[in-house]
């Protein structure tokens, strides 16, 4: 809950990656708030009583949200789901616009990787959502300490660097504003 609050102010790529890796963190506990609280807040001992049971709360209430929308199993809570509809309305403007053209540079020499990802399985997710799994399961691998083959690690390279410029985009607009055509 607090590492999400920070990564949303300051990178909504990286809270979206986060969302979902707490999506999968409490499905690995079996949705059950009394094991997510024994077993993985308790060993914050960093934080106070009170900071604890805030956070005890956060994923109650994640859970509600889980079992209400029948993700128990596997998708992304609509919560998520929203930010990177958001992400991707942006990212439509951004290309729309004569006024960012280093985004649309990026964007076209990501554009043969995200074409790879979607014709690999994933055609009906958008481009926004198809660049954000790749770096969530690039994410999992590492995690695995499996390998990751160099080609795979130069697309993932420019893909971070694509979603790092849209990122910082959509903290922009929402902090100042962006002025499209």
């Amino acid at each position: 809950m607090f590492i999400s609050q920070e990564l949303r102010k300051k990178s909504i790529a990286e809270y979206v990656l986060y969302m979902w890796q707490v999506e999968d963190l409490i499905r690995a506990y079996g949705c059950s708030l009394s094991r997510i609280k024994n077993e993985y807040v308790s060993r914050f001992a960093d934080y106070t009583d009170e900071q604890r049971e805030e956070l005890t709360d956060w994923y109650g209430d994640l859970i509600r949200m889980i079992n209400q929308e029948g993700k128990r199993e596997k998708g992304h809570l609509q919560i998520n789901d929203i930010v990177v509809k958001d992400m991707t309305d942006l990212h439509l403007q951004l290309l729309d616009s004569t006024k960012f053209p280093f985004y649309n540079a990026e964007y076209y020499k990501v554009l043969p990787f995200i074409v790879e990802l979607r014709n690999k399985g994933g055609k009906e997710t958008g481009e926004i959502e198809t660049c954000l799994n790749a770096l969530y399961g690039t994410m999992m691998l590492r995690l695995q300490k499996r390998e990751i083959g160099p080609e795979t690690l130069h697309a993932v390279k420019e893909i971070t660097t694509f979603i790092g410029m849209l990122s910082d985009y959509y903290i922009k607009d929402r902090t100042e504003g962006l002025e499209f055509d």
